[in-house]
């Protein structure tokens, strides 16, 4: 058996010995193959005769030379060089255990990766994966939309009419135009108006000169509401050159005897009731019919524009056969940090650019003005970060293999601001990414077409998250409710930030409680009555759904 030399000669044998044959031998074997037996004669050969021959140890060894050459010829990979003598010299041990420590880490890999093939485990939780996927209880709730007799008998006399018509004109963005649409043509029912095809504002950040027949499927919007309100393209000639009433300060939260109060006489001496400015005019408490007509505009009458609808479905698909997905709105754009008070927190020099931009344009300021940056974000009313959300994400058990769409604007520091998401999740995906070559030109300069093929692919996954509140999140809410309440996840700003502060807490501790945080925030059936004030078209239960069970809901 090849053995070392003493120091003094200066050389150091090695034999290739396979980690799977090293772990297969027994504590005494290989204590026998590493130790060297002593020798009695100098002069004899190494297989000299008698006492060597028959010594137990040199048959094992020659089995052993038998089987590692046996093993060499059908192609084993043993790559694993191993230091024989357990004494090296001094003058050479520096070297010999940076050598060692590398060969070592080469059979651990080697091992571990053998390991995980037998025993057929994934390297990664599959539990938590599962949970992370898994939706939530929807407790039987179904679309349930059966108006009052009453109701009904009132519709016959409301479409015969053919002397009223309202006009709105909506502003902001395409989910904030949703809402107006909304709450428009319920003020239409509550007048017994005809309600012409809503009017869109240009919006002066984005510029998009975009048509209600542009963005939805103006046929179907008529279709479904057809004994409801009835929807005009335009008005009748007979009317024309009627001067309208225009009413441009109406209250925010009104109710419907408000609404009868101030224009039912106006409208039916003029004909025409123009209105601007809708967002969030009317109060998010209605008694239950109109409750329903709400549902009924926002969950089946708005309907995208077919060209909208066809790319929108074709990227979700895209993404479908990447596996289950989780969409995300993102809301890290410039303008978004300005008008919060919030700040990226990427580096000084960003947090500058905010500051400068702030003080040109006060007036974008939309957060309360007494409050300080760390205020408003213990409080929750900053958008998340790419840091913050990446740190939510793995601690509610997203795998790193999740396949992720993100919608929104360019945010202020482009890649850089998403490093912490991609890093951790480097499948991670927009529309852009998504789209073949061509697809998106004939939408680049609309930003409604945008945001709409953005709602689609959010819509369609298995699980939405939004990084801060709006329009877009509350809209997905209510409509993945409305669907079986698939999965949402709303991040519990105001009691997590504290414990992302918290540097001191061990990340196992960390992860708990960011999930006993967001137990019940999994989009579970939640009653809207259980809060003043929350819009129908977020909590569609009860009046917009029911089930067969009379379940509490806690």
């Amino acid at each position: 058996m090849a053995k070392s030399k003493s120091c003094n000669a200066k050389k150091q044998s090695y034999i290739y010995v396979p980690s799977q044959i090293i772990n297969s031998l027994s504590s005494s074997s290989l204590q026998s193959l590493l130790v060297s037996p002593k020798k009695k004669n100098s002069n004899r050969f190494f297989f000299g005769y008698n006492s060597s021959c028959r010594s137990p140890r040199v048959w094992l060894f020659a089995l052993f030379l038998f089987g590692l050459v046996g093993m060499l010829r059908l192609g084993w990979n043993v790559g694993t060089l191993i230091p024989f003598s357990p004494y090296p010299c001094l003058h050479t041990q520096s070297n010999l255990r940076l050598g060692f420590a590398s060969n070592i880490d080469q059979v651990a890999k080697k091992d571990n990766f053998l390991m995980a093939s037998n025993n057929s485990q994934p390297p990664h939780d599959s539990h938590s994966e599962s949970e992370f996927w898994k939706q939530p209880d929807g407790m039987g709730y179904r679309p349930c939309l059966d108006f009052s007799a009453e109701y009904r008998r009132a519709s016959e006399t409301i479409l015969k009419n053919r002397n009223k018509y309202l006009l709105v004109v909506v502003s902001g963005g395409m989910n904030q135009q949703r809402n107006q649409i909304v709450d428009a043509a319920v003020i239409a029912r509550i007048l017994g108006a005809a309600l012409v095809v809503p009017i869109l504002q240009v919006n002066v950040i984005w510029g998009d000169e975009s048509e209600f027949a542009d963005i939805f499927d103006l046929a179907h919007f008529k279709k479904v509401l057809e004994n409801d309100v009835r929807i005009l393209s335009s008005l009748p000639s007979t009317h024309i050159r009627t001067r309208p009433v225009v009413e441009n300060r109406t209250p925010l939260h009104v109710s419907p005897q408000w609404i009868r109060a101030h224009y039912l006489k106006r409208i039916n001496r003029e004909g025409v009731l123009l209105i601007r400015g809708l967002d969030s005019r009317l109060s998010k408490d209605l008694p239950p019919d109109l409750q329903k007509l709400r549902c009924k505009v926002a969950f089946q009458a708005l309907r995208f524009a077919r060209p909208i609808l066809e790319l929108g479905n074709k990227l979700a698909q895209r993404m479908q056969r990447k596996g289950p997905y989780l969409a995300l709105h993102l809301r890290m754009e410039k303008d978004v940090w300005v008008r919060t008070g919030c700040l990226p927190g990427l580096s000084k020099e960003y947090d500058e650019i905010v500051h400068n931009e702030r003080r040109r344009h006060p007036e974008l300021l939309t957060a309360r003005s007494n409050m300080t940056y760390l205020e408003r974000k213990l409080a929750g009313l900053c958008p998340l970060n790419a840091f913050e959300v990446t740190r939510l994400l793995k601690a509610l058990g997203a795998p790193r293999s999740a396949n992720i769409f993100w919608a929104g604007g360019q945010p202020l520091g482009g890649k850089e601001a998403l490093s912490p998401l991609t890093k951790e999740f480097p499948h991670f995906y927009n529309k852009q990414d998504l789209a073949l070559p061509g697809e998106l030109e004939p939408f680049a300069d609309k930003a409604s077409f945008m945001a709409a093929i953005d709602y689609i692919v959010c819509d369609k996954s298995d699980v939405f998250m939004p990084s801060h509140g709006g329009n877009m999140g509350h809209a997905i809410q209510g409509q993945r409710a409305y669907a079986g309440h698939k999965k949402y996840i709303t991040p519990n700003k105001r009691h997590m930030l504290p414990y992302f502060l918290n540097s001191s807490l061990p990340e196992a501790k960390f992860k708990r409680i960011i999930q006993e945080l967001h137990h019940e925030s999994l989009g579970q059936p939640e009653l809207r009555t259980i809060k003043a004030g929350r819009d129908v078209t977020k909590y569609p239960v009860p009046e917009c759904m029911c089930n067969n069970v009379h379940t509490r809901l806690i």
